[in-house]
């Protein structure tokens, strides 16, 4: 070989690791908009942890991260939709709790939470608290207000049928001895907009609604369903507490992926939820809502999913729960 030649076929190697590596940097995700499908009305608990995500991570990964509401038969209808969307690694499921309780509630899904979905990272587990209208229930205490609805039938409102909202009222009623009407609406937003409004008295609210309402003095919480108090609403009471003890609730919220998303994007989704949740702005937010940061991703994420829907499936079936 002469030495042009040599030159030559230096210089086309050169030349090919160069497409190559441009050819990946042109691959790297993500390269356009990411859509975070949010399966309930603007305004809800998911919103509340969802938005400030969003905006974090335009900054951070250089692409708008959009939101888009699908509200509708508690949570159900934008799982669905989001199931429909490519599984190219730009749409996200923002799930909930409320997603391992539907398939006890809602016999024909077109998608199933745990074949057809990948959990990616868990947002938040914030507990839920009775929440009251305070010019529609007079009862200042959790057992002034048992009391009350025990000869008083009242009406309870939730994110839909089948949410962690409506369950948390099925299960006061078990343990309180009441006898609570549930009004479904279309997400935790609307819930909490009659709420106000006074059109329904009472809501078992997660606190990413209700926390900023109570703080403000708009509403009344009269216990929080875990077993301590938390930071966002340090004078409500425990359940125990306020005489109701092992009435514990809890949601959680978090990143789905359609199954056959790229690994890169979720691996990149996992690393900058991480990096986004680790900042002091974002950790407020998540206290002002009730909420620590969890640190549960991938497989531990997946292990919750399931246990959840072994758990609320043998909830639902005990309880005789059926959609109205």
């Amino acid at each position: 070989m002469s030495k042009a030649t040599s030159i030559l076929a230096s210089l086309a190697a050169l030349a090919g690791l160069c497409a190559a590596a441009t050819s990946l940097h042109a691959q790297a995700w993500p390269q356009k908009p990411i859509m975070f499908v949010v399966p309930f009305a603007p305004g809800g608990g998911t919103d509340a942890f969802a938005r400030p995500l969003a905006a974090q991570l335009d900054n951070q990964l250089g692409q708008r991260v959009l939101i888009e509401n699908k509200a509708g038969a508690g949570g159900t209808l934008g799982a669905t939709y989001a199931f429909k969307q490519p599984n190219d690694g730009y749409t996200f499921l923002i799930g909930a709790a409320h997603h391992t309780i539907a398939p006890s509630i809602y016999p024909r899904l077109e998608y199933d939470i745990e074949k057809d979905f990948v959990p990616v990272i868990m947002l938040a587990q914030p507990p839920h608290v009775v929440t009251v209208n305070p010019g529609k229930v007079e009862a200042k205490t959790l057992k002034d207000f048992i009391a009350y609805t025990q000869k008083t039938q009242i009406n309870y409102g939730s994110a839909g049928a089948g949410t962690t909202h409506h369950l948390a009222g099925e299960f006061f009623n078990s343990m309180a001895k009441t006898k609570l009407n549930h009004v479904p609406y279309r997400g935790a937003g609307p819930a909490m907009q009659d709420l106000l409004a006074g059109h329904v008295p009472v809501v078992f609210d997660g606190l990413g609604t209700s926390a900023p309402q109570i703080a403000a003095g708009n509403l009344r919480g009269l216990a929080i369903t875990a077993p301590k108090r938390v930071k966002a609403l340090p004078d409500v009471p425990t359940s125990a507490e306020a005489g109701l003890p092992g009435f514990e609730f809890a949601t959680w919220y978090g990143i789905l992926a359609r199954k056959g998303t790229p690994q890169e994007a979720i691996d990149r989704m996992i690393k900058e939820v991480q990096a986004a949740m680790a900042l002091p702005a974002i950790q407020s937010a998540w206290e002002k809502n009730g909420s620590e940061v969890p640190n549960v991703s991938g497989e531990a994420f997946a292990k919750v999913v399931s246990a959840d829907v072994a758990r609320w499936r043998k909830v639902v079936t005990e309880a005789g729960i059926k959609l109205e």
